[in-house]
């Protein structure tokens, strides 16, 4: 029959007279781990103190927060070391709930990692006074077991945090593009734009379409690698299309900007057409770039030949005859009203000149003049509009802003 020895008051600090068993010496070793919980949490402060830089640096109240989670790692371990056939602990609840949930911005977790290990350093110092004797072992081989489920349940917790943020950020972010897109809260942008940590300027837009595959993995992919570029990214979807939105910083000449930022991004979209809106300041800015984008994209059916991705600037006449307002007012401004300063001659060599199937010896015919003449007008009109008008593309765009500026000043007449 067996029979339990009992051992009277601090039977531990002095030995019984017989090798007790593994629950008396786990008892006996709970009773000195309860005594020293106080010291133990204090200990691992100082310890902290004395080793962490990142921690001497904290507020008062942010290290007044990790003590308690000290405190509490200790006080969690004992209960738990008192009757470990709870089986695995619930750290997560016991250690890091009585911290407020803003320490895992003010702690990173390589910081916790750092934490954690001055704990352990401080605890197994003390194993040796800390353990009944000849439960030294028990108690080292319980620490392990309890300290790797700190690590893993640190990790858990930030992860939680990390899961968290990234969907809010993919919220704010869906929200701030669709104010980019309708023109409304621009106020608020370069806030909201700091809550997402966008610092680079100036900035891009790029639209196309999502293809068959799971909108979420189209902008996940956007996100990484504008993020790989070290760029800023906001990136949202319109309907079936994903609007990406980029800072794109001083790495590019302006006059590599837009097209070179938005290169490395065209593959990822799905099939069709790639289109990037202008290069702006800054973010409060970017609604119009974001606009000419997807403006561009429903316009881009009509130009099956156009390059990908393609500037939206260059599908201003197909974005004008849709209807884009912004386009047409830049055809005007920016083609014909120069051609209209100029003078009459400009503007009639070129409206003679499209009339005639670009043909010299045609238009000099008609104007009445040597066909050198009519090759020095064409040059200067390609000067003032950067357009060809010997080009097809070229001559398309001048044909349609000539047409709109006509009948933009028989509007105002």
């Amino acid at each position: 029959m067996n029979t339990e020895i009992e051992c009277p008051g601090d039977a531990d600090d002095e030995g019984p007279a017989a090798e007790p068993d593994q629950e008396q010496l786990r008892a006996r070793t709970t009773r000195r781990l309860e005594r020293s919980m106080g010291s133990l949490g204090t200990a691992a402060v100082a310890r902290m103190e004395e080793r962490l830089g990142w921690f001497r640096r904290m507020s008062a109240q942010d290290r007044s927060w990790i003590g308690l989670v000290a405190q509490s790692g200790v006080a969690a371990f004992v209960d738990w070391f008192r009757n470990p056939v709870r089986g695995r602990p619930a750290i997560t609840v016991e250690v890091f709930g009585t911290a407020p949930r803003e320490l895992t911005r003010s702690v990173s977790l390589q910081q916790t990692v750092d934490m954690i290990r001055v704990v352990i350093d401080v605890v197994e110092g003390q194993v040796d006074d800390l353990a009944a004797p000849g439960g030294v072992q028990q108690l080292r081989e319980d620490i392990l077991r309890y300290t790797r489920e700190v690590a893993f349940s640190s990790a858990k917790v930030y992860a939680r945090a990390a899961e968290a943020r990234g969907a809010w950020d993919a919220r704010l972010e869906a929200l701030v593009v669709d104010a980019l897109l309708h023109g409304d809260h621009e106020d608020g942008l370069q806030t909201w734009g700091s809550a997402l940590g966008w610092t680079h300027t100036p900035v891009i837009a790029v639209a196309g379409s999502a293809g068959h595959e799971n909108g979420g993995k189209v902008l996940d992919d956007l996100r990484a690698a504008a993020r790989r570029m070290s760029h800023d990214v906001l990136a949202g979807m319109q309907g079936d299309r994903a609007v990406v939105v980029v800072g794109v910083g001083d790495r590019y000449r302006p006059e590599e900007l837009p097209t070179a930022a938005a290169e490395p991004l065209t593959g990822l979209f799905g099939p069709g057409p790639v289109v990037v809106g202008p290069a702006v300041p800054d973010l409060r800015a970017a609604g119009a770039s974001a606009r000419a984008a997807i403006s561009g994209l429903r316009a881009a059916v009509a130009w099956p030949d156009a390059p990908r991705p393609v500037l939206a600037e260059d599908l201003l006449p197909e974005r004008a005859l849709q209807g884009d307002s912004e386009a047409r007012k830049q055809l005007v401004e920016e083609i014909y009203r120069p051609l209209l300063g100029a003078g009459s001659p400009l503007l009639d060599t070129l409206s003679v000149y499209l009339e005639h199937a670009s043909s010299l010896e045609a238009t000099a015919r008609m104007l009445f003049v040597h066909p050198n003449t009519v090759r020095y007008r064409l040059s200067r009109i390609a000067e003032l509009t950067g357009r060809t008008p010997s080009d097809g593309r070229g001559s398309f765009v001048l044909r349609v802003a000539v047409a709109l500026g006509r009948m933009t000043e028989a509007e105002e007449s």
